[in-house]
């Protein structure tokens, strides 16, 4: 009877003995282990993974709206830019205008400054992407030169621009106001022109528009 009770004694020492350990975790970890260990570890995973596409969605829509506001902002400075520049183009015409009818009587030293301050003010706006538009010797291009005039000349090709009348520019790659020019034609190419300055011209009531 003894050696019974023994054994019971022993074999509650054992049992409890193998749940302490358990007790301790659930102790330190202040709740019980899962009953399906592989189950709850696949579900943290999932968990992370969701959390971790969370974070790079939101990145990526961080990233995109910086992309937006520096375009919008590159958008609004070039329109200012436009506006600003084309106002001054009545400056550089006048510059022109000066240079074409020059004044003899005037000393050559007037001309020299008044060509210095010129080439700053073309060098100040071309740093803010302005481009003068190449005409004379060039070919006529409608969508660059708006021709005021034709002349029938065999000395010079057909569609040839002979003399610029009135400056063109760009802004960057935008067309701030097309070339006023005279271009040669051939009799056999007087109606390719024609077609072509009418281009020209609808363009350009399309741009000041």
């Amino acid at each position: 009877m003894e050696s019974e009770k023994e054994l019971e004694k022993s074999s509650q020492a054992a049992v409890e003995s193998e749940a302490k350990p358990q007790e301790l975790a659930q102790q330190e970890t202040g709740s019980a282990l899962p009953g399906d260990l592989p189950a709850a570890y696949q579900k943290l995973l999932a968990e992370k993974q969701e959390l971790y596409d969370r974070l790079l969605r939101k990145q990526a829509e961080l990233e995109n709206s910086r992309k937006r506001m520096q375009r919008e902002k590159e958008e609004f400075l070039q329109h200012a830019n436009f506006d600003l520049i084309r106002a001054l183009l009545p400056v550089l015409d006048g510059f022109d205008r000066a240079f074409r009818q020059r004044d003899s009587s005037i000393p050559a030293q007037f001309y020299e400054g008044l060509d210095l301050i010129h080439r700053q003010l073309l060098d100040t706006l071309g740093r803010a992407g302005l481009t003068v538009i190449e005409s004379k010797g060039e070919t006529f291009d409608p969508a660059i030169h708006q021709a005021v005039e034709t002349v029938e000349d065999p000395q010079h090709r057909d569609h040839e621009i002979v003399e610029e009348l009135q400056r063109g520019y760009k802004l960057k790659h935008r067309l701030l106001r097309p070339a006023l020019v005279k271009v040669a034609v051939q009799p056999h190419g007087q109606g390719a022109h024609l077609e072509g300055n009418k281009r020209g011209e609808r363009r350009e009531a399309t741009n000041e528009g």
